[in-house]
């Protein structure tokens, strides 16, 4: 059955702690609260650095069953690289730790710089190495550089279909025949919303719908009124149902692969200033009927498809509105977590630490 899950890009930001977050709940709580009041979360700290398989698998043990992550590929395969020689990156990449979230395993998003143009050849060559099961990413990540040998995880626990998206910011892109080249290889086209500074197109390429909503007005910062998630509200509607939006802007006149329902992802990235990609989620998730997350209760008699692997849930009963949850008992239930791996306090490595959370750097925005 086609679902549609709306969501944010990143979890952990500063400024979210006493507006989405209770004021006093501890950092290391705060996936866990957004995965009981989201279905889905983007994490983008793989966009910055490679994860490792340890990351990976905390962050599985810490969300409910019936979540789902989506990981965006690193700027090295698409921005310093540019997709030239990127068979090892691509392996190294899925050799980090990806398979560990397992079921919670949802799309890979690509993302192109805004200087980067169309080349069917290279963009080709690219495509051609994405794999669309697990069992083909493990045979890729094998070939994954030596340095990478002691944290590599190659492991997957079943057969699992992948999936891609890429997001393109580049006119060069608005040819028929890209959008030709990724329905041959199942890709999706992000539809992305940028507040009119690049080129949003909604040709439907692949079986599922992948959105990114930066800004309606102001790119990462204006929120969106009543008015504009109806309108998005409608658009999903009929995307998932199989058919398109009566305005949909196009750029192939050929029709859908298929008219079948599809899943829909769509995440909100208005995450600076107003900080208001978790309530516009929420308010859109409302518009289109679909129920309020339930956080588990703080006590422990915890439904089975809400529960997490940490055990006992530490989350206060919450709707939209954040309650506080006791410091006390969050840190008494809670399982010790592996230590992060200690390295040098240089610019760099502060840059790689925050990459690691899950959140994005504020002073180069690449969302």
């Amino acid at each position: 059955m086609a679902t549609t899950r709306i969501g944010i890009s990143g979890w952990r930001y500063e400024p979210w702690r006493g507006t989405f977050y209770p004021k006093d709940l501890p950092q290391r709580a705060e996936l866990e609260y957004a995965s009981a009041h989201l279905p889905v979360i983007e994490i983008n700290g793989s966009f910055y650095s490679l994860q490792r398989p340890q990351s990976y698998a905390s962050w599985y043990a810490d969300t409910p069953v019936d979540f789902m992550f989506t990981v965006k590929g690193p700027r090295f395969i698409t921005h310093i690289r540019r997709l030239r020689d990127v068979e090892a990156p691509v392996a190294n990449f899925l050799a980090s730790g990806v398979f560990n979230l397992k079921e919670k395993l949802g799309p890979f998003l690509w993302q192109f710089p805004p200087n980067f143009k169309f080349d069917p050849e290279r963009f080709e060559a690219f495509l051609k190495l994405l794999p669309h099961d697990t069992e083909q990413a493990a045979a890729v990540a094998r070939n994954h550089d030596d340095w990478m040998a002691k944290r590599a995880q190659l492991e997957v626990d079943a057969k699992r279909p992948m999936r891609h998206a890429v997001e393109i910011r580049h006119e060069s892109f608005l040819d028929p025949a890209f959008v030709d080249l990724l329905r041959k290889y199942e890709v999706a086209l992000v539809i992305a919303e940028t507040a009119r500074k690049w080129p949003m197109t909604q040709d439907i390429t692949a079986d599922f719908v992948y959105m990114r909503l930066h800004g309606d007005t102001e790119l990462y910062k204006s929120g969106y009124s009543d008015k504009s998630l109806d309108r998005w509200a409608k658009r999903i509607s009929a995307w998932q149902a199989g058919s398109e939006p009566a305005d949909a802007e196009k750029v192939s006149p050929k029709k859908p692969p298929t008219r079948e329902p599809r899943d829909v992802f769509c995440f909100f990235d208005n995450t600076d200033v107003k900080l208001r990609a978790p309530f516009d989620a929420q308010t859109l998730m409302g518009k289109l009927g679909i129920a309020p997350r339930e956080a588990a209760p703080a006590d422990g008699d915890v439904p089975k498809a809400r529960r997490t692997q940490r055990g006992k849930a530490r989350l206060a009963k919450s709707g939209t509105v954040p309650r506080k949850v006791p410091r006390k008992k969050t840190a008494a239930k809670r399982p010790v977590s592996p230590r992060p791996v200690k390295i040098r306090k240089t610019a760099a490595s502060a840059s790689r630490r925050r990459a690691a959370t899950g959140s994005r750097r504020s002073s180069a925005r690449s969302s």
